[in-house]
């Protein structure tokens, strides 16, 4: 398949996971790629996966600044045929352990910085586009300890909503990956009894009794971005394997 001959895809968060293995595929489908990460170990074992002309960028998705630079980066590389924006950060607990200062700092990465990348990255958009936002089954499954992190994920899908019609008049889409319980390492700052006690309990919900597969979230992903998905815009796309019912 050669879906993204002669594409450009910038993914966020691209440095392992879903991102990483977006990115390898995007490349392995002919596409040039873009990816950012914030941990310089992953991002240079992606750079020894990824081909040389991978634009590979430490970049930090709530700074302000980052993301100015981020933009600056793009426009010298080349216009934008996809955007991923895939960079999150998690944290969870019961509703009463919720700081001002923990909220700033999940709020800032999940829902303030694809807001001011997508309002930095918009010029960079060419015709015909596609824009891709991670958000998270946890936003429907009410779980007791996700609230502030489901709350995050849940404001992605209404902002992309907005995007989708926004960007139509440029014919640009807008959709929503909805990634259940995921083999990455995205909730890997839990400890590793606490870690495997909440897989255990999210996977014994699922339908199909197992954790999805990176490639298994990032093909729904690559769908989204090629131009298969021509005419699907505003949607939300479950990666769950059934454990939630939209």
């Amino acid at each position: 398949m050669s879906r993204f001959q002669g594409k450009r895809i910038l993914i966020t968060g691209g440095s392992s996971g879903m991102g990483l293995a977006g990115a390898l595929r995007i490349a392995s489908e002919g596409g040039q790629v873009a990816i950012t990460g914030l941990n310089e170990d992953r991002l240079a074992k992606a750079r020894n996966l990824l081909p040389g002309n991978t634009l590979i960028l430490r970049n930090d998705a709530a700074d302000e600044e980052d993301i100015a630079a981020l933009a600056a980066a793009v426009s010298e590389w080349g216009s934008l045929d996809g955007l991923w924006l895939n960079a999150g950060y998690a944290e969870v607990g019961a509703p009463e352990s919720v700081t001002a200062d923990g909220f700033n700092r999940i709020m800032n990465a999940n829902v303030r910085g694809p807001m001011l990348q997508l309002a930095a990255l918009s010029a960079s958009l060419n015709p015909g586009a596609s824009v891709l936002v991670t958000s998270s089954s946890s936003v429907y499954e009410g779980a007791a300890m996700t609230s502030l992190y489901a709350a995050t994920k849940g404001a992605t899908v209404a902002m992309v909503k907005s995007w989708a019609a926004a960007l139509a008049a440029r014919n640009i889409r807008a959709n929503t990956l909805v990634p259940g319980p995921i083999e990455t390492n995205f909730r890997h700052f839990m400890p590793e009894e606490s870690r495997q006690q909440f897989e255990d309990f999210v996977v014994s919900q699922v339908p199909l009794r197992r954790a999805g597969t990176a490639e298994e979230a990032a093909a729904v992903a690559l769908f989204l971005l090629s131009d298969d998905a021509s005419y699907v815009t505003g949607s939300q796309y479950a990666v769950d394997g059934g454990l939630v019912h939209y």
